[in-house]
């Protein structure tokens, strides 16, 4: 039997913690700052021993004070790595991360969506026959067919709440991967809710970001505060006028390829033949 396929790509995003620009810059100097406190305390007791002969090292003590090569490096480096740190995180980063977590999520609902739909699937068969019935005798095949498989044939209420469930969840995290996506691709609206974080002291990391379909609005709620920053999806700001009619949404997916390779576009017999379609 084939199943049908799923064609929407999983988004791939680089996520970069740009806490670690500050990271670096701290264990470098900091592994400075010890070596320098080290040789200060060497100096210390070199002064306090010399002077009144009480006590001596053996000569090789101060070697463990000295700064390496790649200590002076590595904090070099992080102090160049700081020029693209970012204090009040990544807007685009989150809303990216976001991204990706709905579209596995919908690719999830997908998955329980096709299983549901295969189950169901003769009904398709059913459909057709009967459709195709234009004579009495069959009509009557049509009745045979249907009693001798009516326990196979029966769609029960499991089902359905399944497949009504998954769609409602397919479309619930498409909606938020496309918001998310297209903030993220905005660069006056990336700008926007990066002066939020900073208006507001914090990072983007730490903000509660959602999507609001009633308020037609992505929105990033600034920690520690009752503040927020939203931009809206449609057409008020920016240029982001995302939504789309239901006669747009079903002519786009009409031309997919999960629905060109779905038993209603092929027919019940193509589609469970998994082979040449071209008989039918």
């Amino acid at each position: 039997m084939k199943k049908m396929m799923t064609i929407l790509p999983l988004l791939v995003l680089g996520s970069v913690a740009h806490s670690s620009e500050l990271d670096n810059l701290i264990d470098t100097s900091s592994a400075i700052v010890d070596q320098i406190d080290r040789g200060i305390k060497l100096v210390g007791a070199a002064q306090e021993y010399s002077y009144h002969g009480h006590s001596m090292s053996d000569g090789t003590v101060s070697g463990s004070a000295h700064i390496t090569t790649e200590q002076i490096q590595a904090y070099n480096m992080a102090l160049s790595g700081m020029s693209t740190y970012l204090p009040y995180g990544s807007v685009q980063d989150v809303l990216n991360e976001r991204a990706t977590q709905e579209l596995e999520l919908m690719d999830n609902a997908i998955d329980t969506f096709t299983e549901v739909v295969v189950e169901m699937v003769q009904v398709v068969e059913v459909a057709e026959m009967a459709e195709a019935a234009s004579t009495p005798d069959e009509e009557a095949e049509v009745q045979e067919f249907v009693a001798a498989n009516q326990e196979v044939l029966t769609i029960s209420q499991e089902e359905v709440e399944t497949y009504n469930q998954s769609i409602d969840d397919i479309e619930t995290h498409a909606n938020q991967a496309s918001a998310f996506i297209a903030v993220a691709e905005n660069q006056e609206a990336v700008d926007f809710l990066e002066q939020g974080a900073e208006n507001n002291n914090t990072t983007a990391e730490q903000a509660n970001l959602t999507y609001s379909s009633n308020n037609q609005w992505v929105k990033m709620s600034w920690a520690g505060t009752s503040n927020a920053t939203a931009v809206y999806l449609n057409g008020q700001n920016y240029g982001l006028d995302l939504y789309a009619t239901e006669a747009d949404i079903l002519t786009v997916g009409g031309q997919s390829e999960y629905y060109l390779t779905g038993p209603t576009a092929q027919g019940y017999n193509c589609f469970m033949s998994q082979g040449d379609c071209s008989e039918y």
